[in-house]
């Protein structure tokens, strides 16, 4: 029952028991009946004013707490002239003007936190609950493979699989498919006094390349100009004494080896150099086949030698693209190389096209995965006698192209290069 419906009740009953026992006790007595009657209706009357007065601010209290849990909280009310009455209300319009401009700031800060997740160069993904993604920003779209509405990492993308085992506070750089370095951090916030996490996926790949590029580049050079001031002078030195001087045969042929090795040094350092000193890249329209056919043609000897077939699986069609034609030839003779080094015994190197992205596969044994996390790393090789600028130089043009790529094992006898043209 209503607080009103009491006040109605109460004041009714006690009224219609006065004028019963009034009836009752001063029915003799005219004057005294008609006092008591007069009182009573008094009564009434004050009680009539106390229930509006008493009522009143009920109902206001009643609207409030009305707008408040429909979240209005732009309904104010005026102010009556009463003490008690408008000191109330001065109260609520106080707690409503901070409350709405609390959720003003809050709207605010919710606008700016969503805007700054959306347009963040950092991959970001909020969990629910139960740990299903419940927010994913574009970058952690773009860098999962993943599309709106997705509840779950898909498994076969590496990324995800190093992102469901990090725990709670833990941050781990990973380099998933040997050319992209990743910063994973996990951690959590509390929601309604409950934990929820979120993981953020930073991309250093850019960095780690110009900083490598930088120190490697300052190394190379130094060595060059070193090597360089070295060699001119005992070369000199020694063509001087094989000319001017009779010399026993082992000593001439040992002088001529270390003539021959001296020149071998400096095409060593050159190499070096000219991975430093790549042109700008000039890019025009060239035919991915064409381009693909004449690299064969210039490997053709040495996939013979080591017994390997070289098979082009795509459309016999023109397919073009952008990019510098010597550089990217320059790339993908590189990549053949080591793809036809890595087969050991007979095997095939097949060339496939899948929409813009371009497919070396070789049978040879594989990367493993220490192997796979050191890829593209200045100076590194499988090979025995390997320098590691095979592939550096492969990455520096394609890096420069903008192009995306990886080097993996995919299944064993299956090691795929990939290249995306965009």
């Amino acid at each position: 029952m209503k607080l009103r419906t009491k006040y109605i009740f109460f004041v009714v009953t006690l009224h219609l028991v006065t004028l019963v026992l009034s009836y009752f006790i001063f029915s003799a007595n005219k004057i005294f009946f008609i006092i008591s009657e007069v009182f009573v209706i008094i009564s009434i009357v004050v009680s009539i004013q106390l229930y509006r007065q008493l009522i009143r601010p009920l109902k206001l209290l009643m609207q409030g707490v009305d707008a408040i849990r429909d979240r209005d909280f732009n309904v104010k009310f005026l102010f009556t002239g009463k003490h008690e009455m408008d000191e109330l209300i001065r109260v609520y319009n106080h707690m409503i003007d901070e409350l709405r401009k609390e959720r003003t700031r809050q709207e605010q800060q919710h606008f700016f936190l969503e805007k700054l997740i959306h347009t963040s160069p950092t991959g970001i993904i909020i969990l629910d609950y139960n740990g299903h993604i419940q927010q994913i920003n574009p970058k952690a779209k773009q860098l999962l493979a993943v599309d709106a509405g997705v509840h779950d990492l898909p498994l076969s993308n590496a990324l995800s699989q190093y992102i469901y085992l990090l725990k709670s506070g833990e941050t781990i750089t990973v380099k998933p498919d040997g050319v992209n370095t990743y910063k994973l951090q996990k951690s959590h916030f509390i929601d309604r006094g409950f934990p929820r996490h979120f993981i953020m996926i930073e991309e250093l790949t850019a960095e780690i390349l110009a900083a490598e590029k930088h120190v490697y580049g300052k190394v190379i050079r130094m060595m060059a100009h070193e090597v360089n001031n070295t060699i001119g002078p005992v070369n000199s030195i020694i063509q001087s004494t094989l000319q001017a001087v009779p010399l026993s045969i082992p000593l001439k042929d040992a002088l001529q080896v270390a003539l021959d090795r001296n020149q071998n040094l400096n095409l060593f350092m050159r190499n070096f150099a000219d991975l430093v000193k790549l042109p700008q890249v000039n890019k025009k329209q060239v035919d991915l086949h064409k381009l693909v056919k004449d690299v064969c043609i210039l490997m053709k000897m040495k996939s013979e030698e080591h017994e390997v077939e070289l098979i082009i699986a795509i459309p016999e069609k023109p397919f073009y693209i952008s990019a510098d034609e010597q550089q990217l030839e320059q790339a993908l003779i590189n990549i053949v190389k080591n793809a036809i080094e890595a087969v050991e015994e007979k095997g095939r190197v097949t060339f496939t096209l899948n929409g813009r992205q371009l497919i070396i596969t070789d049978t040879g044994k594989g990367i493993t995965t220490p192997q796979q996390e050191l890829l593209f790393t200045p100076f590194f090789s499988t090979k025995k006698d390997g320098q590691g600028i095979g592939l550096m130089l492969v990455r520096e043009i394609l890096v420069n192209h903008g192009f995306e790529f990886s080097l993996k094992t995919v299944a064993e006898r299956q090691t795929e290069f990939v290249i995306n043209f965009g």
